[in-house]
């Protein structure tokens, strides 16, 4: 196969930012140059070129800005820069005696950028009044006095300086042109009036009536809600910002839990990643707050996660703590041995016990839990054979994993030779979902990815047949699901004003958004042409979804496979690792009822008879016991395993608080809730 030259070298994107930092640096030279010599049509040319490039920067590059800002060449700088350039060609344009009608411009101009930097100033008091020690989602926050942010202007300094400071700018280039102090005094004295109208705004938003509650006062209702709701399990998260989805996908199944369900997040960033959900959340970044947990009802926390801040929150001894994970596979991370920092590890089926079990992490056998999985209870299970023409072929490969070991992903080594031998195929449709974090560790994933875009791409070029007459039926599943879920408040809202907007939901909201995401995706198979290869990045379909509608997976060693098999249809996995056929099948358990495809795709004709054949299909069998390994009995349901293992540890948590809490109140007298007299007089 021939290599390909990844698109975005590292020399190019080195040439990309001398460029960008060359076309601003030529600007003011020129403009340097035109007020110097001095030559007013120079001077003008290259201040607008500099405010055009400015503005493409903000709109093109923001990147960049950071990369000016670490140089000590930040907005404010380029402004001031700008600027006296232009009091210096005035200077050099203008006779003599015109310096004094030039000094109260100078003065104005003093005084904007003084303005300037008080509004920066007031708008850090401002957003540090409207940040909050708890976040919430889905809460009645109203009693915080909750409120609209400031405007965006008001809250960036660059883009403020840029649009505030232009009529200064303006006037003194049109003075520098035309010789008229006038319009140089008009443009500064614009601007004046912009930034006091702005300064005056954020002033009023610290007087006390409105500002929202201080921290005290936040913490005094935040215990208040704990008391009311009475929360008795949790989902502890946190992690980056692409980590959602390892949360979301326990959403639902803690929606049907029989109990009082509450979300704690760490990051602030991560509450409106979060997926519509109707569970209360809330966010805890400062240890000190979330250790108010201990005084409340709250007795198990899931972990879908390990992270660093885990071990904060299993300081809290009236707590019980399970790990679910966030998928089952033979990688290493499913057998991490932080999972002993646990009181019970909760897996899908034996196949995770006995790894547990072979990896020695010391995790004992039992405080291992088995619930199955809850999201995979809505799979369809296999119903034969492609019944048309086409044979729908997802290829979910899984991402190079933090340490970029080439055996972890098969998209370097294998993909483009998977995907050609596939399209190759008449008879296949192709679905190509890639991890969202392919190509975060290693750029090879990421160029590889998109080479086989472009392969799938060019398929569809050469292909035509009919399509699925055009329906309005999606549009309107597509605003209706759109109009359940998506975020109900500005684009520029802090989290201040996003609490308010998510207050306590509308009752059925929940049950409304599963109804119609299954009508949705009902209705998004079907507007597709039955021959037309897709690749589905968007966060609709699910990859459920993809699971229902695919004949075959082929995968890597990952969570994928394992929730593949709940439907029991067939399967393969790509051998980048190195190791022979049979090592590969041994080292990795999840193998054992798949096709292994080599690097070189060999072996996908034979495979896809065998799906279009269940007569060569060899593998029904060992698939069958293999979900039941993996995944466990179809009965009980996942969800009602996971519903009474969480009883069950509950009730292990109001066991242990009975037997502690005397022996604590004795041991520890009067250090809760006691007087500062009390204080004072024992020490």
């Amino acid at each position: 196969m021939t290599a390909v030259p990844e698109p975005s070298s590292p020399r190019r994107r080195i040439a990309a930012k001398l460029l960008v930092l060359a076309v601003p640096a030529a600007a003011f030279v020129a403009q340097a140059a035109g007020a110097l010599l001095p030559n007013a049509p120079l001077l003008l040319a290259a201040t607008a070129a500099s405010l055009a490039v400015e503005g493409l920067l903000y709109r093109w590059q923001p990147g960049m800005l950071t990369l000016f800002a670490k140089s000590h060449a930040d907005i404010t700088v380029r402004h001031v820069l700008r600027d006296l350039l232009l009091v210096v060609g005035l200077l050099r344009l203008g006779e003599q005696h015109r310096e004094n009608q030039y000094a109260p411009l100078i003065a104005g101009l003093l005084v904007f950028y003084a303005l300037h930097c008080a509004i920066q100033a007031v708008s850090i008091l401002v957003r540090r009044t409207r940040t909050l020690p708890v976040v919430t989602r889905n809460i009645d926050a109203s009693a915080l006095r909750l409120s609209r942010a400031p405007a965006t202007l008001l809250r960036r300094p660059g883009h403020r300086l840029m649009l505030v400071g232009l009529p200064a700018t303006a006037g003194l280039t049109a003075t520098a042109v035309g010789d008229d102090p006038r319009w140089a005094a008009a443009g500064v004295a614009l601007s004046l009036l912009l930034a006091l109208t702005g300064l005056g705004a954020l002033l009023l938003r610290l007087l006390p009536g409105r500002r929202p509650a201080d921290e005290q006062e936040v913490l005094d209702w935040f215990d208040a809600w704990l008391a009311d709701y009475r929360p008795t399990v949790g989902l502890y998260f946190s992690g980056g910002p692409s980590s959602a989805y390892q949360a979301n996908m326990w959403l639902e199944p803690l929606a049907k839990l029989d109990a009082r369900p509450v979300i704690i997040l760490r990051e602030r960033f991560m509450v409106p990643k979060l997926a519509p959900t109707d569970i209360p959340v809330v966010c805890l970044p400062k240890v000190s707050t979330l250790m108010r947990l201990e005084q409340s009802t709250l007795q198990v926390l899931i972990h879908p996660s390990n992270s660093g801040k885990t071990s904060q929150v299993l300081r809290i001894p009236t707590i019980k703590h399970t790990f679910v994970n966030h998928g089952e596979s033979d990688k290493l991370s499913s057998c991490n041995p932080y999972a002993k920092a646990y009181d019970e590890v909760w897996v899908a089926g034996p196949a995770a016990r006995e790894r547990y079990a072979l990896a020695e992490v010391g995790v004992e056998d039992k405080d291992v839990v088995e619930i199955g999985r809850p999201q995979l209870d809505a799979v369809r299970p296999y119903s034969g054979p492609p019944a048309g023409p086409y044979t729908t072929v997802l290829y979910a490969p899984t991402w190079e994993g933090w340490d970029g070991n080439p055996g972890n992903t098969s998209v370097v080594a294998a993909g483009e030779n998977l995907v050609r031998a596939l399209l190759a195929d008449p008879g296949v449709r192709l679905l190509y979902k890639p991890h969202p974090l392919t190509g975060s560790v290693d750029p090879r994933a990421g160029a590889a990815d998109l080479r086989i875009r472009e392969l799938i791409r060019a398929a569809n070029r050469r292909r035509s047949g009919p399509r699925p007459a055009p329906s309005g039926e999606l549009a309107r599943l597509t605003a209706e699901l759109d109009r359940l879920t998506a975020a109900t408040y500005r684009s520029a809202a802090d989290q201040v004003e996003r609490m308010r907007a998510q207050s306590a939901p509308e009752p059925g909201r929940a049950e409304a958004v599963a109804r119609t995401t299954a009508a949705w995706e009902e209705a998004y198979w079907a507007s597709l042409p039955e021959w037309e290869h897709q690749v589905v990045t968007d966060i609709r379909p699910a990859l459920y979804s993809c699971f229902d509608v695919a004949d075959l997976l082929i995968s890597d060693v990952s969570s994928v496979i394992s929730d593949f098999l709940a439907s029991e249809k067939p399967y393969a996995v790509a051998n980048t690792s190195g190791l022979p056929e049979e090592a590969f099948r041994q080292a990795f358990p999840t193998v054992e009822a798949a096709t292994v495809l080599a690097p070189d795709a060999s072996g996908i004709a034979d495979l896809l008879e065998s799906v279009r054949d269940p007569q060569l299909d060899k593998l029904a069998a060992a698939r069958a016991e293999l979900k039941q390994r993996l995944l466990g009995p179809a009965e009980p349901t996942s969800q009602e395993r996971f519903n009474a293992a969480v009883r069950s540890l509950c009730a292990a948590a109001a066991a242990h608080r009975s037997r502690t809490a005397p022996r604590l109140a004795a041991e520890l007298p009067g250090q809760r809730g006691q007087s500062p007299t009390q204080s004072e007089t024992r020490a």
